[in-house]
């Protein structure tokens, strides 16, 4: 099972959110890393075929129109949309239903998935009563009606509190041997234990791309933490990139990447992506 997208742009006027984007996915699990404004959302509706590249293809195995290859997709847009008077298994049979499903394979399909993202005990209840973390679990449940091949998931844990984010990394985790499953996010931790290949997505292009564990090798030997007073503070954060600090009694401790020992006293220390993440995305976190 492949899915590729062969040179994918897109412009808006004058602005190009995404540019000559090419690549292959296979089963397994790949997190699209990028901060917001960043095209990842664009990029997953040109995958659903929601909005139309302005160059570029996508393909499927052997079939090259997009039609051929949208009844294999499960998708949870970022911003998901639900009927609040309608109870959890009403909504799933209707989602269920636009899919084509039998009333059988509808009622078979919605308990499996209710089941699978722990919302068996809600079903009969109305969507307006739910918290933000069960309604964006009803979400990934309606994408896994009719067990896709390709599972799109754009900012799928929002609203998920920690615990709630676990497990729904371990369902990925578990879904990933059979699928080709595509979380775009901008947080790190949603993807950096799950994902086979991390894709990060900055000014319309790639910029990085390879397991966790590749693309921290590429800040290897340049982390670096150090005490600095208040009054010192400013000077350090006008020539280095700062990728986190935190407040001592005695001063603050910087985190900071740089090719080589900022001052004396600095401690090389072992790297992580969100290391690497502020440091592509510095502007946007400021």
């Amino acid at each position: 099972m492949k899915l590729e997208m062969i040179g994918i742009s897109k412009s808006y006027g004058s602005k190009t959110v995404l540019s000559n984007i090419s690549c292959k996915f296979t089963e397994g699990v790949y997190g699209l890393l990028g901060a917001n404004g960043t095209g990842k959302t664009t990029l997953m509706n040109i995958i659903c075929d929601l909005i139309k590249p302005s160059q570029g293809r996508i393909r499927f195995d052997s079939s090259s129109p997009a039609e051929d290859y949208i009844q294999y997709i499960g998708f949870l847009p970022q911003n998901f949309s639900y009927y609040p008077n309608f109870s959890g298994i009403d909504f799933l049979l209707y989602m269920a239903t636009l899919k084509g499903m039998t009333k059988k394979q509808a009622r078979a399909e919605s308990d499996k998935v209710l089941k699978l993202t722990g919302l068996s005990d809600v079903r009969e209840k109305k969507i307006a009563s739910y918290s933000g973390g069960m309604k964006q679990r009803l979400g990934i449940a309606q994408a896994l009606l009719n067990d896709p091949q390709i599972l799109i998931l754009d900012e799928p844990t929002v609203g998920l509190d920690p615990k709630e984010r676990v497990k729904f990394r371990n369902i990925i985790s578990e879904l990933s041997a059979e699928k080709i499953i595509l979380l775009s996010t901008h947080i790190v931790s949603d993807i950096e234990a799950i994902a086979k290949e991390i894709l990060i997505l900055k000014d319309g292009n790639f910029i990085e791309r390879g397991s966790a564990k590749e693309l921290v090798s590429l800040i290897e030997g340049q982390v670096w933490e150090f005490q600095v007073s208040e009054s010192d503070w400013q000077y350090f954060a006008r020539d280095y990139v700062i990728v986190n600090e935190r407040i001592e009694p005695d001063g603050i401790i910087l985190r900071v990447i740089s090719m080589s020992r900022p001052v004396e006293r600095a401690n090389q220390v072992v790297p992580s992506l969100e290391d690497l993440y502020i440091y592509h995305f510095r502007e946007e976190t400021v």
